[in-house]
Formats: structure tokens, sequence, C-alpha cells
């Protein structure tokens, strides 16, 4: 059996795994990226806490050695369902079961102006230009004798309350506190003002109600200013303008509003439901197919009784999806029924800033705040990465960084690119 997998993250790296010493099942892993990252800590390489190899490791790497596993750098262009091939930017495959793991893309809900200015938070590329502007605006600042300017290369405004919204404002709060004055003298009485809009009525709107309120009061204490009920509508002459009818000058917009899945030439309108997302049946066979799958966050699935509006785009749906579906191939190679798919849901957390964050447990329903939810935030991650490799490096900076309130990986990697 010939299985090609589309995209390298949480759904798609689990089902290779599972897969992995199966002898009658030949695995091809596509990616555009010849390596795959760790998207719940993208934010701290964007804020210079974590280095992009700390997060990421190489396919071909981790796929060494393993005789029904290969990986092809490659673009998907196209499906041609009936021939059962795929269209890649340089060349094609053939497959026996296709599936989607391509995981979603950043959504600015149809506002060119803030696609094209605003700053996105969903890849590594983005994580490193988001790290190299904010630092090149800081160096412009500490030479601007325009004060309206200077403020505008100091503000920064986070559009998103959800958990990258939450724990990149923490972090960027935490960075004004400790190393912006003592790095950069010359702005040391300069404002530097960090806002967090929202469209809602609270941060985090799918955590409980515990866990919003000790987000809002946190952030508060560490000097974000918050503004709920209040959408970015637009972003252009370094001015965001709000629904509201107010505006913020800054050249700091950044993005984490919402993200939308990816469609693809081959498979038709029907197949899409709601967000772009791939329709499909209790065994993640995306609708009209027999032989293509979607899983993670590139699919919806309406059959969980659990979840009759689909499951949550997260991590953690995309990694069972991963292994329900590896699961099913093995056992559809052995003529033996198949397994729906049904979501244990383990919880959900965000990390505020040191020693501060919110855990939500299901089962029992517990909370948890404060240092305890912030050594449970710190162990899960660390245990998630993909090597022992990124856990023993991603340790070892944030234990420098817990004691020394800083971090030396503050280098513009690409300064010559405007």
């Amino acid at each position: 059996m010939e299985i090609v997998i589309i995209g390298g993250g949480f759904a798609g790296l689990n089902l290779a795994k599972e897969l992995l010493d199966q002898k009658e099942i030949n695995v091809t892993l596509v990616d555009k990226n010849n390596y795959n990252f760790f998207p719940p800590l993208i934010y701290q390489v964007a804020t210079a806490f974590l280095e992009p190899s700390s997060i990421s490791y190489p396919f071909r790497k981790f796929f060494a050695g393993k005789k029904n596993l290969q990986f092809r750098l490659g673009d998907l262009q196209k499906v041609i369902p009936e021939e059962n091939k795929i269209i890649l930017h340089n060349g094609e495959l053939h497959y026996d079961q296709l599936i989607f793991a391509t995981g979603a893309e950043t959504s600015y809900f149809g506002m060119e102006n803030v696609k094209k200015n605003a700053i996105p938070m969903k890849t590594l590329n983005d994580a490193i230009e988001m790290r190299n502007t904010i630092l090149k605006n800081l160096e412009k600042a500490a030479i601007c004798k325009d004060m309206r300017k200077r403020r505008k290369l100091l503000t920064i405004v986070v559009a998103g309350g959800g958990p990258t919204g939450v724990e990149v404002s923490g972090m960027f709060a935490e960075m004004r506190k400790n190393i912006i004055g003592k790095e950069y003298p010359e702005l040391a009485t300069s404002a530097s003002n960090i806002y967090l809009i929202d469209g809602g009525d609270v941060l985090l709107a799918p955590m409980s109600k515990a866990s919003q309120e000790d987000t809002y009061k946190a952030l508060s204490d560490l000097g974000v200013v918050i503004k709920l009920d209040t959408r970015v509508i637009d972003y252009k002459d370094d001015t965001v303008f709000f629904s509201n009818g107010k505006s913020l000058e800054t050249k700091n917009l950044i993005w984490a509003a919402g993200v939308s899945a990816k469609t693809f030439e081959g498979i038709p309108t029907e197949s899409y439901g709601r967000g772009k997302r791939m329709s499909t049946d209790a065994f993640n066979k995306v609708s009209g197919f027999e032989n293509i799958y979607a899983i993670g966050d590139t699919c919806i699935q309406l059959t969980d009784e659990n979840f009759p509006q689909g499951h949550p785009q997260v991590a953690q749906v995309a990694i069972q999806q991963g292994l329900n579906l590896a699961a099913n191939f093995k056992l559809m190679h052995k003529n033996k029924p198949l397994l729906p798919f049904k979501y244990n849901d383990k919880g959900s957390m965000a990390i505020i800033g040191k020693n501060k964050a919110v855990v939500d447990l299901p089962n029992p329903k517990w909370h948890f705040n404060g240092f305890i939810a912030w050594l449970i935030w710190l162990f899960v991650h660390l245990i998630s990465l993909i090597t022992y490799r990124n856990r023993i490096t991603t340790f070892f900076n944030w234990t420098i960084a817990y004691f020394s309130k800083d971090q030396s990986l503050r280098m513009i990697i690409r300064p010559n690119k405007n």
C-alpha cells in the first residue's frame, strides 16, 4: 500500500511515525519545508527567547534509517483523483491512499491592507521576520529624535486574544520590564505601549471563566492595555483602525486573530465545509472520495457527538486523528472493522509571563493558575517537542532566561531585507 501524506505537522508526522516498520505499507511524507517545527513555541522564537533550531528538526534526519518512510520536499499544486496522482511543483507522485495534513494558514478576513502590512504568527519564517522587524524598529527608535515617530516604533498592537495573542503580549511585556531599559538606555524614558485587541468580550474564549479572569488580571498587572469587543478593520499608513471608530499609530501590528484551511485544485467545492476545512466522515475520509483523507486543522468532522460543530483546531486533535488513522490503516490491511474518531480532550493552557500561566483540565474539572500552572505548561511543552535534542536545548534556554530574566539571542538575522 502506497500512502502519501501531505504536510508534516502534528497530524502528518504522528501518522507517519505510527506506520513505521509496517512491511506492507510504504509512506511518503511531502512538505514544502524540509523540517518539522513546533507551532506552540513560535512566539518564543519571534521574541528571541529560543533559537529556531530549538523547536524544529529536519525530516530527513528524523526519517534516516526508517525503511518504509520517505520524505519528499515539494509544494502540492494539484490532485488528480481519477489517476490516484498528485502534482508537485517539482514532479508527481502516485498513491493508494492520500492524506491531507496541511494544517491552516493565517486568515486576514479579506482585509488586504492588514495582509500586506501586519506581521503574521504562523510559521517559522513568520517568527524570524517578526523578530527582525521588532529588533530593527528598536534600533530605529534608539536614534529617532521625533517623539511621535519614536512612539510608533515602540508601540506594539497584538490582534487576537487567543493563546498566541496572550502569550506574545506577555512576552513583550516581560521584555519591556527586564530588557529594553537595560539594553537600550536611549529609550529608558520613552513610552512603549503594548495593546492586546480582541473582538470578543473575553480573552481565551474557549477556556474557563477563571482562566479568562486570571489572564486579564495578569496581563493588566504587566502593563498590557487590553481592548475587548474591538476588531481591527484596517491597517494603513502606520495606523491601525478599529471597529469602534478609534485608531492607533504603530509600526508593529502582530496578527494572531484567525486561521483558515487551504483549498487544493482537484478537490471539488462540495468537499469543503466551514473555514475551507475538508468535510470528513467519522474515519476522516473526505466527502466524495474513497481513498482521500484529511486530518488535523485542515478537516472538519461533524460525527463526534461531543463536538457537533467540529473539533477545535488545536494540536491534540491533530495528534489523535493521526494516531487513529494509522490504527485504521493497519486494521484495513487486516480486513478488520475500522475505529471511528472520538476526541479525548486533555485540557487547555496558556502561559502569560514568568511564573504566570493558566491551565484547565476537563476530567475532573480542575483549574490551575500562577506558578503551578506555569510548571505544568513548561512540562507539557517540553515533552511534546519532537526529539531529545529539542527538549534539552529548549530547557537550557528556558533555564538561562528564568534566572537571568534575559536571553542572548537578539540577532537580526537578515538586516538587509526591508
